[in-house]
């Protein structure tokens, strides 16, 4: 049987409280016993010490132990519950407190009897006496002292209720250490189990198509916190593919009517005979097919985009004299429409790159700014090194890039609507293959771009040259 997260958390918090207060007090019982049954034979010594003391003091070199204060001595046998004999150095018996006064003390050693048995190994029911003997001066035998008490003479009235207080405190302790444990138990699994239970519907509702819920949860703990961040993060980022994916088959949908719109319309006029099949219209028709070639060629090209780091081919180039080249073969392109190609690169600029991406990626952002330039319009490349990186920028005047549109612009397949109006014929492919051919490099790609104003793209390379 599956239990929740919430139960789970609670039963392990009080079965880790019961057993922290059973192993605490036994510990403590048992040091707190063996300690406070030293401290009672250490009394219990003192005691006979004293009655010795008191006994050997009233014996007289001249009249032996004949003025004896009885009652003295009957009074201290009570107050210590003890027997007292006392006999002199013939085996004479001198005194004697009896034992009655000792019965009230039998009677209670055996009512608390089967609570203090146990506690510490000490055994309350039997009697028991010892004998000592008498010196005067320390050196003379003057006789012999029998003391005898009910069980250990330590464990009096007042130490049975210590003891029966300390083990009542230890149930007691227990008692409100629990209810304590299993509030505390709640609050804490609560405050954990919540979240997770705000997180697992989000992820549930994520898992049903709803891309758009959120776990907004309010905690102090760091992981809680993160796993919330993440659980929205990956929503969000599901949100933006899923529009991606439907933006995409849009995209298609329209990149390949257009041609089979012609073809269709083409095709049917020669068959009823309207049109002749003259060059120029099959050249129409060549057009066509070679732009459907161009989306599919795109497609294919997208199975290769995770595994660009592995067909690099690096060699040390001079990256100045690379750029100038690709830039010599574009402006006849630029100089036709009456766009101005400006370069500013500095010189001698060598790296360590894979010289056919390098190509591929200035010819995307090259022909990315020539398609969205506006009459008279003008692209600057530049090229310098900065710190530890190779600067490339290709900064253009054309028609920019709607603000809603720059953090999707590397997304496959991605086109602003504005791009389309342009009728640019592009796939919506060529940034994602320049960022996937930059990062192979270890280099980062950024776009700065506003509204009829122009866009700049800068690449950054890191300057590394092999040896």
């Amino acid at each position: 049987m599956k239990l929740s997260l919430m139960k789970k958390l609670s039963l392990g918090f009080l079965l880790a409280v019961l057993g922290s207060i059973i192993l605490t007090s036994l510990i403590s019982n048992y040091a707190v016993g063996k300690e406070f049954q030293k401290y009672l034979v250490d009394e219990h010594k003192v005691k006979i010490d004293n009655i010795i003391t008191i006994v050997e003091d009233l014996y007289n070199e001249q009249n032996s132990f004949t003025n004896i204060n009885e009652s003295e001595l009957q009074r201290y046998a009570e107050m210590q519950e003890l027997y007292i004999e006392i006999k002199d150095s013939v085996n004479n018996t001198v005194y004697s407190s009896g034992s009655a006064h000792l019965y009230h003390k039998s009677m209670m050693q055996n009512m608390m009897g089967s609570n203090m048995h146990n506690f510490s190994g000490m055994n309350t029911g039997e009697y028991t006496e010892n004998k000592y003997t008498l010196l005067s001066n320390n050196k003379k035998d003057i006789g012999t002292i029998t003391v005898g008490y009910f069980g250990t003479s330590y464990l009096s009235s007042g130490s049975v209720t210590f003891i029966n207080t300390l083990n009542n405190s230890f149930i007691i302790a227990a008692f409100i250490a629990l209810i304590f444990g299993f509030i505390i138990s709640i609050i804490i699994s609560r405050q954990l189990s919540k979240p997770l239970l705000i997180i697992t519907k989000t992820a549930n509702e994520m898992r049903a198509g709803n891309l758009e819920s959120r776990a907004f949860i309010k905690t102090n703990t760091k992981e809680l916190d993160e796993l919330s961040n993440s659980i929205n993060y990956l929503a969000e980022s599901l949100s933006k593919q899923d529009m991606l994916r439907k933006r995409l088959t849009s995209d298609m949908a329209h990149e390949l009517r257009t041609p089979l719109t012609t073809l269709k319309t083409y095709v049917e006029a020669f068959i009823d005979g309207i049109w002749e099949p003259t060059t120029e219209r099959l050249e129409v028709f060549y057009e066509e097919i070679q732009r459907l070639t161009k989306l599919v060629d795109n497609l294919r090209n997208l199975a290769k985009l995770e595994q660009v780091d592995l067909n690099l081919n690096k060699s040390n180039i001079n990256l100045s004299n690379e750029l100038e080249k690709i830039l010599d073969t574009f402006k006849p392109l630029y100089i036709k429409k009456d766009y101005n190609l400006v370069c500013n690169i500095s010189p001698d600029v060598k790296a360590t790159m894979d010289k056919d991406k390098l190509k591929q990626i200035v010819n995307n952002l090259l022909l990315n700014a020539y398609n969205h330039l506006n009459p008279n319009g003008a692209v600057e490349v530049t090229l310098k090194k900065e710190k530890q990186n190779i600067i490339i920028k290709v900064i253009d005047n054309g028609i920019g890039i709607p603000e809603k549109d720059l953090p999707y612009i590397f997304e496959r397949f991605y086109r602003s609507d504005l791009s389309r109006t342009k009728n640019t014929g592009g796939s919506g492919i060529g940034l994602t293959i320049t960022k996937s051919f930059v990062e192979a490099h270890g280099g980062k790609i950024y776009v700065q771009s506003k509204l009829d104003e122009g866009t700049t793209f800068t690449i950054e390379f890191p300057n590394i040259l092999s040896s």
